[in-house]
Order: structure tokens, then C-alpha cells, then sequence
């Protein structure tokens, strides 16, 4: 075993504990927005979906129910505008985290080829790299790297943690490119539904891939869009030849969604109000927190959409989360994405109602 936690890098978060403690100690409270962890209710139907669902004493398919299939594909024609989907276009997997870490290994990747992915991004791409014992590199523009060797390439948009938002064109070229070299493109799209300076694009487009799904497949997640973190219920999109062998593997693995949770998921892609009341909510923490970090002399760059926002003192990150951890706020360093992000904070909108107030008047105080 330790050979293997050998090859991963010291886990980020527990760094940050002695500002947690710090900013726990605020006499009104710690307001913790550094997790992008959802704190409203699991929507009603959803919950009685679940609970309808309770009794599933066998073992549920690692494919899913044909009902999950259907739900899967029409929402992926109707939100992404894909066409031509069908039960083999997707596959459910447990949560997206899972997915992101172990997919280098799924796929066969080792030694001799590389993973590559954003300049500034989500820690996972990396260690799920590191598990293969995969060479792994990251980008501004990846359509400069080298594609000797390079076997998967990751995109994320909305970017997680910047909010950064690529434009149709930018996943067209990408597209294109990593066709011609034969680099299979996996697309983190988990944040697709909360656009509010722009309106996220999947590569699942005609306008981006051409009306051709080869060498692409999305990634989308129902944690953030449906409050659905603690239900690990996610799934992927695209092309086929690379769905059918994961499917076949996984089966092998045990990697399987809950009965409760595939009926859920059913639920929650066919329920469009729950998204737009969240959305809301959202929106109106976003616009809060914003104009209080702006007013306490943060400048924020990107965060066009998504959950955070991706706010500087031109500093370093770790002075800035010492400042605020004295307020009581609790924020993620930059450098957690990667060294790009040392003079930057990522700010959470996933606090309640309540906790944003408490953070607003603490930086305009």
C-alpha cells in the first residue's frame, strides 16, 4: 500500500486546518467558503424518488436501468444540444471524482504516456495521472503541447477553480487538434449549468465536434446542479469505442451506482425548476460576495461562471487566507490548483443565505 500513497502528493486540505481554526475562533462563527460542498436541501423530488427506491435488496447494474439510460440521453440532447445520443453515448459512474482519479488507470495508461491538463486546475487530473504511474503535464494552450506520447488530455470548462469559460472556438481548435494527433479528449463539464457571464458550450455540440463523437467524451455531475454531493451520482457522454470498454471494466470493478441513487438521477434530469431555484440562489450569493471582496480591495479575474470566485490581493495566496481567516472566513489557496494560482484565493458560493451575510458585513465592516 505504501508503495502506491508514495506516488500521490501530500493531501492540500490539510494545510488549511490551522486557519480553519483560526477563523472558527471569530466570535460570530467561522464562515467556511473554501469546500464547494452544497449546503440546501436535496430537492423534494428527488428525495421522494430516493425514497421510492428504498427497497432494492439486488445488485443494481453498473450500466444503469434502461430509465436512467433514457434520462441520461435526453438530457444531454436537450441542455447540451448533442444529437444522435443514444444508451451506448453514456455511462453513470460514482460521482465524478472517482471517475477523474481512476480513469488514467481504466484506460491502461502507464509509464511512457502522459496525461495533460489546465495550467490552473482541479488537483484530481494529477493524482489520477500519478495512480497509472503516467507522465503528466500542464497547459495554457493545448494545442502547443508536444502530442508525442500524450494520450489523454483534459479540459475544464467552467474551470474549477477560476470560472473560466472556453468559447466555442477554443473547443473547436482543441477538438480538431487533438484529432489529428490521435489524443483522446476528456471534457470536465460539471459546472455547465452555472454560467453567469457567459454560456458554457459542451464538446457534445455538432458546432464543436463536427457531428462526429470520436475521441471525445464529457464528464457532468449532479453535486452542484441538484445538491446532489452526498448521492456520488455523475456520468459521462460521447463516443462509444471508448464508453463500451470502461462499461466492460468497471463491471469487473464493482463500480456501480445505488439502485436509490440511479432513480434519483432519474428525477433530477427530469426536473428543470429545482435547477433554476438553485441557480437563483446562487446567483444572488455570487453578486453578494462579489461586491463585498471588490470593495475590500480583492480584484477578480475570470469567474464567469461556475461556484467560486477567483479573487487576488496580488499577494500571496497564504497571506490572503490569513487575512481573512482573522475575519473569520475560511477560503481555498490558490496554489492548491497548481503554482500559477499562488497570488490567488478561490471563494466558495456554497454557504448559506445566513453565512454570506455574516461574510459580507465582516469585509465591509
Amino acid at each position: 500500500m505504501s508503495a502506491v500513497s508514495d506516488r500521490l502528493p501530500t493531501f492540500p486540505w490539510d494545510k488549511l486546518e490551522p486557519y480553519k481554526k483560526t477563523a472558527a475562533a471569530h466570535p460570530d462563527g467561522i464562515v467556511d467558503l473554501s469546500v464547494g460542498t452544497p449546503v440546501d436541501p436535496v430537492p423534494e423530488p428527488v428525495q421522494k424518488a430516493l425514497v421510492a427506491a428504498a427497497d432494492s435488496p439486488g445488485y443494481p447494474t453498473v450500466w444503469g436501468t434502461p430509465e436512467l439510460r433514457d434520462a441520461l440521453t435526453r438530457w444531454v440532447e436537450h441542455r447540451l444540444g448533442a444529437r444522435d445520443v443514444t444508451h451506448r453515448h453514456v455511462l453513470p459512474v460514482v460521482g465524478s471524482k472517482e471517475l477523474v482519479a481512476w480513469l488514467p488507470t481504466q484506460l491502461g495508461l502507464g509509464p511512457g504516456d502522459t496525461v495533460a491538463y489546465p495550467r490552473l486546475a482541479y488537483p484530481t487530473y494529477e493524482v489520477g495521472a500519478r495512480l497509472a504511474r503516467a507522465a503528466y503535464v500542464s497547459y495554457d494552450d493545448p494545442t502547443e503541447l508536444d502530442p508525442a506520447g500524450l494520450k489523454l488530455l483534459w479540459l475544464n470548462s467552467p474551470s474549477n477553480p477560476t470560472g473560466r469559460v472556453l468559447s466555442k472556438e477554443e473547443l473547436t481548435r482543441t477538438v480538431a487538434w487533438a484529432r489529428e494527433h490521435g489524443v483522446l479528449v476528456f471534457s470536465d463539464e460539471c459546472y455547465i449549468e452555472l454560467g453567469w457571464e457567459a454560456d458554457p458550450v459542451s464538446v457534445l455540440h455538432p458546432d464543436v465536434n463536427g457531428g462526429s463523437y470520436d475521441g471525445i467524451v464529457s464528464v457532468h455531475s449532479l453535486s452542484k446542479r441538484s445538491n446532489l454531493a452526498g448521492y456520488r451520482a455523475a456520468f459521462l457522454a460521447g463516443d462509444p469505442a471508448v464508453l463500451g470498454p470502461l462499461l466492460e471494466i468497471r463491471k469487473h470493478g464493482g463500480m456501480m451506482t445505488s439502485a436509490p441513487t440511479q432513480a434519483a438521477v432519474v428525477a433530477a434530469l427530469g426536473d428543470d425548476e429545482h435547477v433554476r431555484v438553485q441557480r437563483e440562489r446562487y446567483a444572488a450569493r455570487r453578486t453578494a460576495l462579489r461586491e463585498a471582496l471588490l470593495g475590500h480591495g480583492f480584484r477578480i479575474e475570470h469567474s464567469e461562471a461556475s461556484l467560486y470566485l477567483w479573487a487576488t490581493r496580488d499577494e500571496s495566496c497564504w497571506d490572503t487566507v490569513a487575512h481573512l481567516a482573522e475575519r473569520g472566513i475560511l477560503v481555498a489557496p490558490g496554489d492548491f490548483y497548481g503554482p500559477a494560482g499562488e497570488h490567488f484565493v478561490r471563494v466558495a458560493l456554497t454557504a448559506t443565505d445566513e453565512r454570506v451575510r455574516a461574510a459580507v458585513a465582516r469585509l465591509t465592516a
